[in-house]
């Protein structure tokens, strides 16, 4: 129960017991009968399920052209529904991001939500998915619709459980939100992650003027961040460097230097009577009495405290007694981090960096870097990735860059923006930047072009000696259709069976055809080692030993496999796979007849992986 708990904590109450019904919604909806009980409940909520967890007929494409500096960085900007491409990367990165900052739209009633029509019948999408001039046009969920919360909270829901999956078991996920869902956001989350996993909801001052046009007269002037872990037992945030200097030894205490700290209690008498008592010094006598809130310490703790010479004792009955607290005995140098966030970073900061890059107003209302960098400095160390899929204006991938070259790391990260169309009537549409995916990736262009010009003309020291481009670069990917043919035939009622036979015999030849016609191998290779769980940082090389067929090693890190493209496989290949059978072999199912299927998987067993 506590594993089915940590992989699907949506399928427990709050109270944490499995709710059966919603294990039998996933698999057969009608078989339940709806019931009156504590949950948070709206329309769509079980389809929103069900999208998530349905398995994508989507493939990517490495973009060379738009890529910068692919070779140096394993930093990934992905162009596409960010639904389809989180199903895809759930395998390679599966609990493998140790951080998720997304700013999704507010649902303000100007703002979009993602209808999650995208599938693979879906002509308008896929077509649009696949041009480099115009982007998808996305809908405005308006205040008017009588669904206007839960098509917000439908596209949130799905996307979050396939987040979650993601998520490194001490990962956390940052979330901006402003009050219009807030509220309905936090229940989410509660049902998504786990209520015992909410860590905090920050608040960040965003502007800095007053808002007169509020028509309430108040002037909202804050947005939150609402934060949670993947498990609690973890510590989620790093916290606050302590302030070394109010730490000093004017006494010379041999334990070395100390600051004063508070005794005063929090709690009234009769919720901690044990700890409201007068407290005397015993050299003078003096009696300190007791506060209104009592003392932080029982009697015995106390005691303690006196004898061990930690108390510091006022020379007025008046005075509050406070105890030394040693910095060497302190468990480690951090303090936690404050709930408001953001000091004096407004969201003008995020609209003038964009403007700076750009030369001119590129995107509406972007988040500042230094918030961002404020965040994620909170989690992400060296190595480790972030994510960000409502990637916008490509703000968290600055960020990052901004600082890896802060504190000479190497953070990692993975940004994905559908091909939103921009508006006609915008600076950047007249600029040539057609879609917001063109703004995210030509932002982290310049951002990584821009730091190298710094570290070439500053010549800093703490570079030298170092690759200069390392970490600097992207690779770019776009969401576009498998390259495997899908069955999409379905029988004409009004032909008689053989003539609907013949049809889907004509069809199955065609398609076909197609992965011969249409036979791209870097592209299938992608796809293969994707959905194989290697991510998108592979590399191949080509195996001198293979002289029938094309055979290629790939390598991502962390696993390794043999695969062929080539159809059909050679008897050469088989042989030779029969007597080295210490890799994983990956090759097409048509490439096998029945003796050489029966021969690979007789010799490799489960190593063998026919596609």
């Amino acid at each position: 129960m506590e594993t089915l708990k940590s992989l699907f904590p949506d399928l427990f109450t709050v109270e944490g017991k499995l709710n059966t019904d919603e294990l039998k919604k996933l698999i057969d909806p009608q078989s339940i009968n709806e019931t009156e009980r504590y949950e948070f409940r709206w329309f769509g909520k079980s389809q929103a399920k069900r999208n998530a967890f349905t398995p994508s007929n989507a493939t990517l494409v490495f973009d060379e052209k738009r890529s910068v500096n692919p070779d140096q960085a394993e930093n990934l900007i992905i162009e596409g529904e960010n639904l389809e491409v989180l199903k895809l990367l759930s395998s390679a990165y599966r609990e493998k991001i140790k951080c998720i900052y997304i700013d999704p739209p507010y649902n303000t009633g100007k703002d979009f939500v993602y209808s999650d029509n995208f599938t693979q019948d879906k002509r308008a999408y896929w077509e649009d998915a696949g041009v480099t001039e115009e982007g998808v046009k996305i809908d405005t969920n308006t205040e008017t619709d009588g669904r206007y919360h839960s098509n917000w909270l439908n596209m949130m829901y799905s996307r979050l459980l396939v987040a979650r999956q993601l998520l490194k078991p001490d990962g956390v996920i940052f979330i901006s939100i402003d009050d219009n869902e807030v509220h309905n956001l936090r229940k989410l989350c509660d049902e998504v992650f786990g209520i015992e996993n909410f860590v905090c909801e920050f608040v960040w001052k965003s502007r800095q003027n007053k808002d007169n046009r509020a028509v309430t007269g108040a002037s909202t002037d804050h947005e939150y961040i609402a934060c949670y872990s993947k498990n609690c037992e973890y510590k989620a945030l790093k916290g606050s460097q302590r302030k070394i200097e109010q730490y000093s030894n004017p006494d010379n205490d041999p334990r070395g230097d100390w600051a004063s700290g508070n005794m005063v209690g929090l709690l009234p008498e009769n919720l901690r009577p044990n700890c409201h008592y007068d407290l005397i010094n015993p050299e003078t006598n003096i009696n300190y009495g007791k506060p209104k809130m009592g003392w932080r310490y029982d009697k015995n703790t106390m005691n303690w405290l006196i004898e061990e010479k930690r108390i510091l004792w006022p020379s007025s009955p008046e005075g509050r007694p406070r105890r030394k607290v040693f910095l060497a005995e302190l468990s480690d140098s951090f303090t936690g981090f404050s709930s408001i966030v953001g000091e004096n970073i407004f969201t003008k900061d995020g609209t003038r960096e964009v403007e700076e890059l750009f030369g001119f107003r590129a995107f509406d209302f972007p988040k500042p870097t230094d918030l961002i960098k404020e965040l994620i400095g909170q989690v992400v160390s060296e190595g480790e990735f972030l994510l960000d899929f409502f990637g916008g204006s490509g703000a968290s991938g600055q960020a990052l860059l901004n600082l890896n070259l802060q504190d000479n790391s190497n953070r990692k990260f993975i940004l994905v923006q559908i091909p939103e169309a921009t508006d006609e009537k915008s600076e950047a549409y007249k600029a040539g930047y057609k879609k917001i995916s063109d703004i995210t990736i030509e932002r982290n262009k310049r951002v990584v072009e821009q730091i190298l010009e710094e570290k070439k003309t500053q010549q800093l020291e703490i570079f030298k000696g170092q690759d200069s481009n390392k970490g600097l670069g992207f690779k770019v990917f776009k969401l576009t259709k498998s390259k495997f043919p899908r069955v999409e035939w379905t029988p004409e009622p009004d032909k008689s069976d053989a003539e609907n036979i013949e049809a889907l015999r004509k069809y199955i030849t065609e398609k076909e055809a197609q992965l011969v016609t249409l036979f791209n191998r870097d592209e299938l290779t992608t796809e293969i080692l994707l959905k194989k769980g290697f991510n998108l940082n592979y590399t191949t090389a080509k195996q001198p030993q293979f002289e029938a067929n094309e055979v290629y090693l790939a390598k991502d890190g962390n696993k390794e496999a043999l695969i062929c493209l080539d159809a059909p496989l050679s008897d050469k290949t088989v042989d030779y796979l029969k007597t080295h059978t210490d890799k994983v072999f990956i090759c097409l199912e048509r490439a096998l007849d029945t003796t050489k299927k029966w021969n690979l998987k007789h010799y490799l067993g489960d190593k063998l992986q026919a596609f």
